[in-house]
């Protein structure tokens, strides 16, 4: 904003102002500084006096020259025609009219052209401050004759801090982790900050603690994760399972598990690699910290994108629970130092000139080769564009180059000569695939075992009626198969 108040500061003023942001980081309330700014009795100033006539009015909303419309429900070229053909008039109170459009995106492509016409030749006295959450939506052509202002998120520490500040200034007794979790509910939206401090008064009987904020917010207790991965660290299966039952003992959401699971892994690997970008007040850190020097990097790497693909497949498990712990165990079972079980003997030397057990497909090949961790992963997610003899030329697309680096080339390399009894040369670059991989074999199974649930669903004499007696809809991601 440094730029507003310069110019404001110079009275260097545009007729169209836009303002950015997801929902909740006050762009209404900036447009309202804004108007007060303009129309301050001391002058046009980035400062407002918030004494005078003008200033006291904006905020009541009761200005008279300041209106503040809603454009998702009033997104009609007829409301936009009403409004500029009072935009024509002088200001009875202030020295600009302000008009501020909220949700702009949602205008009807009429209404943009109206207002369009108003952008390109507007009066001294007016000034247009837009507003939404989805600038793409926006006409280029109303998008050039604007000055656009782009708000970020509120960072979680600046949010704790400022329910702090007014916590002390109501007297109301807080914990600081509780301030921690609400802050992170908010994700990075005051607007939704507020709100959630005044449930979390009201839910702790006028004092905020974490146990009963936690409570309120449904949060998943960070204890539950952190001795989750001390037991994948350690390869404790049992140790996983029971944790996992004590989890659904408690009712507790595994979606929001596996979220906060794979926001857990992203600070152990700050830990590792950034140990200066670890938040130095966060309550885990020492935990977090021990983790990241008893888990080697490529583990962390590895859960986190599994706890990704656990959460996106949670919905085609038997259930929560099962699904849960399903990727808790790949965890363990695909851990770099895993082994992928107990070992299998490497067979013998052949003295043939083209390796062994040469017929294999490769997303054959790869399902037998005795190799975990990202290695594996980089075996499942590349495909194999040409095979000469003992060279393997493979392709992973961009969003996988991780996956070709050196360390996790040889340790493939190696899989392949132990599986094939013989020495290969791999070569791996980035590019284009076309799905025949084992990763995309298996993902189209996935999708057509979804699509034929979804099916037999939608056909369903039942369900055909419910549809139709109560105007309703089947929402696909909500079937699961039953059983398997």
């Amino acid at each position: 904003m440094r730029a507003l108040r310069h110019a404001l500061g110079e009275k260097r003023l545009h007729h169209a102002y836009l303002f950015t942001g997801t929902r909740g980081v006050g762009k209404t309330t900036l447009a309202r500084i804004l108007a007060k700014c303009l129309n301050c009795e001391t002058g046009i100033t980035a400062e407002p006096c918030n004494r005078c006539s003008a200033c006291q009015q904006i905020d009541a909303g009761r200005f008279p020259d300041y209106v503040e419309l809603d454009a998702a429900s009033n997104r009609g070229v007829d409301e936009m025609t009403q409004l500029l053909e009072r935009s024509a008039y002088a200001p009875s109170a202030g020295r600009f009219k302000v008009y501020v459009i909220d949700e702009v995106h949602q205008l009807s492509g009429h209404a943009f052209n109206a207002m369009l016409k108003t952008l390109e030749e507007p009066p001294e006295h007016l000034k247009f401050i837009l507003a939404t959450t989805d600038p793409q939506k926006i006409p280029v052509t109303v998008l050039s004759r604007c000055l656009q202002f782009n708000l970020k998120q509120m960072p979680r520490e600046a949010i704790a801090a400022h329910l702090a500040k007014l916590l002390a200034e109501e007297k109301i007794a807080f914990e600081p982790e509780a301030l921690s979790l609400l802050a992170r509910a908010a994700a990075g939206s005051m607007r939704d900050a507020l709100s959630l401090l005044d449930q979390a008064i009201a839910h702790g009987g006028g004092r905020i603690t974490a146990a009963s904020a936690g409570e309120m917010l449904g949060a998943i207790d960070q204890t539950f994760l952190l001795q989750l991965l001390e037991a994948l660290a350690a390869g404790d299966a049992a140790g996983v399972a029971a944790i996992a039952a004590d989890m659904q003992s408690r009712s507790l959401s595994f979606d929001g598990a596996l979220a906060d699971l794979a926001a857990l892994l992203l600070n152990v690997a700050l830990a590792q690699s950034v140990p200066d970008a670890l938040a130095q007040d966060l309550p885990e850190r020492a935990r977090i910290v021990a983790l990241g020097q008893r888990l080697d990097a490529e583990s962390v790497q590895l859960y986190y994108q599994i706890a990704l693909q656990g959460r996106e497949d949670l919905p085609l498990a038997p259930d929560e629970h099962a699904g849960f712990l399903m990727t808790l165990l790949r965890m363990i079972a695909f851990r770099p130092d895993a082994g992928g079980g107990e070992k299998k003997p490497a067979p013998a030397p052949t003295r043939k000139s083209a390796p062994a057990r040469g017929d294999e497909s490769w997303p054959q090949l790869v399902q037998q080769l005795p190799v975990s961790g990202a290695a594996r992963e980089l075996a499942r997610n590349a495909e194999l564009r040409r095979r000469d003899g003992s060279l393997f030329e493979l392709t992973v697309s961009k969003a996988k180059a991780h996956l070709a680096e050196r360390a996790y080339q040889d340790k493939l390399k190696a899989a392949l000569e132990q599986h094939l009894g013989g020495a290969v040369t791999i070569r791996v670059s980035v590019g284009e695939v076309t799905g025949a991989t084992t990763a995309g074999i298996e993902a189209g199974e996935r999708e057509a075992a979804r699509a034929a649930a979804s099916q037999a669903v939608q056909s369903d004499g039942f369900v055909k009626d419910l549809v139709n007696l109560f105007d309703a809809k089947v929402v696909d991601s909500t079937i699961r198969r039953e059983g398997k």
